[in-house]
């Protein structure tokens, strides 16, 4: 039996940017990709704190080190810059193996970076 878990999770992250004529997606700083074990392209879902919008879209790489977190597209009119978003993915796995995996989970302050 396959079961979705939760693979990735970055928590309380705070928009820096919301811009509608870009062709979809949510960029994120490339070295919060990597500590949520997060993949360019990859499916996420936004959950915005702040105003209770809920969305689904692929990531793309933003700037190394810049701390950004951006909504683009059709999704930058679920949000504002400076709202707080919950960004999350799941993976599909075996039963078995999903009891022992353990989510990348990882808490940036409030300028997105990690301590």
């Amino acid at each position: 039996m396959q079961i979705e878990i939760l693979k990735s999770k970055i928590h309380r992250a705070t928009l820096t940017g919301a811009n509608l004529k870009y062709i979809g997606s949510i960029s994120i700083d490339e070295e919060l990709m990597e500590a949520a074990n997060l993949i360019e392209n990859e499916k996420v879902h936004v959950y915005n704190i702040t105003n209770g919008e809920r969305l689904e879209t692929y990531v793309i790489k933003g700037v190394r080190g810049s701390g950004q977190i951006s909504l683009n597209g059709a999704a930058a009119r679920k949000a504002e810059t400076g709202d707080l978003v919950i960004i999350v993915s799941y993976a599909s796995m075996d039963f078995e193996k999903a009891k022992s995996f353990k989510p990348h989970i990882i808490f940036p302050d409030h300028n997105n970076k990690l301590s």
